[in-house]
């Protein structure tokens, strides 16, 4: 078989950066990595990319192996490449970034990763370059959130104004007007209310809202600005 002359082989890592929301923060879920160099301190969810697999498919098996979930919204980030990245070789690691309703992930029953979910102002120190890629795509999700309707790949199949708020709100770290929110967003048309209410925190409750699935797909890669740049103390570089 051919091979290409004189070149060296590099390994290739696809790490997946999987965020959650709890109804009240941010989490990020980490596995205990089980084998040196490094073992035993938090990771991102890793793997190297097999022959016979193209880098997304990687990343959906890696995915899938760690929560059990398919067809969730995923999508490439950055490619992080500096030679001593890794110290035993050659590995340059390609990173994901992708959102799940939290209430769906369960702990998989073959998990030998000792996954755990971690609020993103709790994270441990991390191995490698893992901290700068997380950091990186917590930008990249607070940047991507203020033109487009990202964040609703997070919550449950129905969800409550104020809930959709505070997911907002966590994420910009900032106080939105209720009103200027909530007329924005049902002026858009990308939710749709439901006779039924949340009443766990008022006797008057608050009623539950869905995704309507056409107009959300719709505008998924459009503008929408849910936020006036005025609310966001700091959009990202």
């Amino acid at each position: 078989m051919f091979k290409y002359s004189s070149q060296t082989r590099v390994l290739v890592a696809v790490d997946c950066i999987i965020f959650g929301f709890d109804g009240t923060d941010y989490n990020l879920l980490m596995v205990n990595r089980g084998f040196s160099p490094e073992k035993e301190k938090w990771s991102l969810m890793g793997g190297f990319l097999k022959a016979n697999e193209s880098l997304d498919e990687s990343a959906n098996r890696i995915l899938y192996e760690l929560t059990g979930l398919e067809n969730v919204f995923m999508e490439q980030m950055h490619t992080f490449s500096k030679p001593n990245r890794d110290p035993i070789e050659r590995v340059v690691g390609v990173v994901y970034m992708a959102l799940i309703d939290i209430k769906k992930y369960q702990h998989q029953p073959h998990d030998d990763f000792q996954a755990r979910w971690f609020r993103m102002d709790q994270i441990p120190k991390l191995i490698f370059d893992h901290q700068e890629m997380v950091e990186m795509a917590f930008n990249r999700l607070r940047s991507k959130a203020a033109f487009h309707p990202i964040l609703f790949e997070l919550l449950p199949e129905k969800f409550t104004l104020p809930k959709l708020q505070t997911l907002y709100e966590k994420l910009f770290a900032t106080k939105i007007d209720k009103r200027n929110f909530t007329r924005k967003l049902l002026s858009s048309k990308i939710i749709q209310k439901i006779e039924e209410k949340d009443k766990t925190a008022s006797k008057k409750g608050a009623f539950y809202y869905t995704l309507n699935p056409s107009t959300y797909k719709e505008n998924f890669q459009r503008t929408l600005n849910l936020i006036p740049k005025s609310e966001i103390p700091s959009l990202i570089e």
